[in-house]
């Protein structure tokens, strides 16, 4: 690992690769290509530092240049270990952004790259599971004095802001992206939904089609992934806690039943719940020889790897991101990516089409928070409908879409109790 001006990056002459995957993406980022030359003009953060932690691979690549166009000094980190790509990383700081990731780094360097994105100090952030919150709240308190607010990508990392919120420990407002419209409804379904199935069928190179695929949760990640493989022609059977989303999995025609019993049936298993141990010990103890296990959850807990390895005899990598484990009985279940996120650490994650109106929300919201800060006191903040809907306008105008709009007459009628 090199050190290059601010920056720390794997290897610089990987940098031409990079810039081809951002060239290749920004392509296909209209509603992304038309915030940036608004931002372009109108210079939204001049003069501030903004630090970023997501996924660090072509498409966050390219959110960060936007936000650097719109004036910033950004500074950017990966948001999992093996989702970061190295010649993304290099391409960035070639392009005056400056960068601390690493593919695959130890826990210990993970942790010490986050924090060395935080000591530039920034005043807005972009974060992705919580892990740049947790570390201005807790061990580094210093490194967030300046901080005005930011925003939060996933499910996950709002569910640790609301704790937070809730026990009156947040210290600046955090845009809740994930709950916007245009982020759960067509990035959590249909960019999970396909990414998650690219990254398992890359990695594994098998057959879905008349194989039992078991997806635990059925939130807006868990309906995409469910979707997805009932279209590759997959037996799908559910497992939930919530029972109107078991219902509702019902109805679009999967099985839903407990985890106990979906074990015994599954030839590949999904997990996206964004909890811990959905599938454990007592689940292995039922599962078939040569069940398939990955995780499409922001940490690595929902599959519990230590219960495996201490019920496994041996342990081997058999293909690249895919690990197999023996029990002594001789079955073998194989991990995918570690438990990691396997769409992104095992493929490319969602389609550039897709982030682009997730991304296109992150940058708009940040402007957002940057301009409201002081009014929005310190919470989990909603995106405001108004900015969803241009997300979603920007959207159909790069689709060669219309829509109709309501006439006066109609406008009146919706807004009286008295019109019939």
């Amino acid at each position: 690992m090199e050190a290059v001006e601010k920056s720390i990056v794997t290897d610089m002459s990987l940098a031409p690769e990079g810039h081809l995957k951002i060239d290749w993406v920004q392509a296909h980022m209209p509603v992304l290509n038309r915030i940036r030359e608004q931002f372009e003009k109108e210079q939204p953060f001049k003069g501030l530092k903004v630090t970023i932690s997501l996924h660090l691979e072509a498409k966050t690549a390219y959110l960060a240049k936007v936000v650097k166009a719109g004036g910033a000094e950004v500074t950017i980190t990966g948001s999992n270990p093996l989702s970061t790509q190295d010649d993304v990383c290099a391409a960035l700081v070639e392009d005056g952004i400056t960068v601390f990731a690493k593919y695959n780094p130890s826990p210990q360097e993970y942790k010490e790259l986050l924090i060395k994105a935080l000591e530039t100090k920034p005043d807005l952030i972009i974060d992705d599971g919580g892990d740049l919150v947790s570390i201005l709240h807790s061990e580094r308190k210093d490194l967030g004095v300046q901080v005005r607010g930011g925003a939060e990508e996933t499910t996950t990392g709002i569910l640790r802001l609301k704790a937070m919120e809730k026990e009156g420990k947040l210290e600046f407002p955090m845009v809740a992206v994930n709950d916007a419209f245009c982020k759960y409804l067509f990035d959590n379904r249909y960019g999970t939904g396909q990414s998650v199935w690219d990254g398992i069928n890359r990695t594994t190179n098998l057959v879905v089609a008349g194989k039992t695929v078991v997806v635990v949760g059925y939130g807006w990640c868990g309906k995409g992934v469910a979707m997805r493989a009932k279209g590759l022609g997959a037996n799908v059977i559910v497992t939930e806690i919530d029972a109107i989303k078991a219902v509702e999995a019902y109805m679009d025609g999967f099985a839903v039943m407990p985890m106990s019993e979906a074990a015994k049936l599954g030839d590949f298993f999904v997990t996206v719940t964004g909890n811990r141990d959905v599938i454990r010990g007592e689940h292995y103890e039922v599962m078939k020889d040569g069940a398939i296990l990955s995780n499409a959850g922001h940490f690595d807990v929902e599959v519990n790897k230590p219960e495996l390895e201490a019920m496994s005899v041996s342990k081997r990598t058999v293909r690249r991101n895919i690990e197999e484990y023996q029990l002594a009985d001789g079955r073998k279940f194989y991990i995918l990516a570690e438990g990691r996120l396997v769409n992104l650490a095992a493929g490319d994650g969602h389609p550039a089409e897709i982030m682009d109106m997730t991304f296109a929300l992150q940058a708009i919201s940040l402007k957002y928070v940057n301009e409201q800060y002081e009014s929005l006191g310190k919470t989990v903040v909603s995106v405001p409908y108004v900015l969803d809907e241009q997300v979603a306008r920007y959207k159909l105008a790069s689709l060669g879409t219309s829509i109709d709009a309501l006439t006066e007459e109609q406008k009146v009628y919706l807004d009286s109790w008295a019109e019939h």
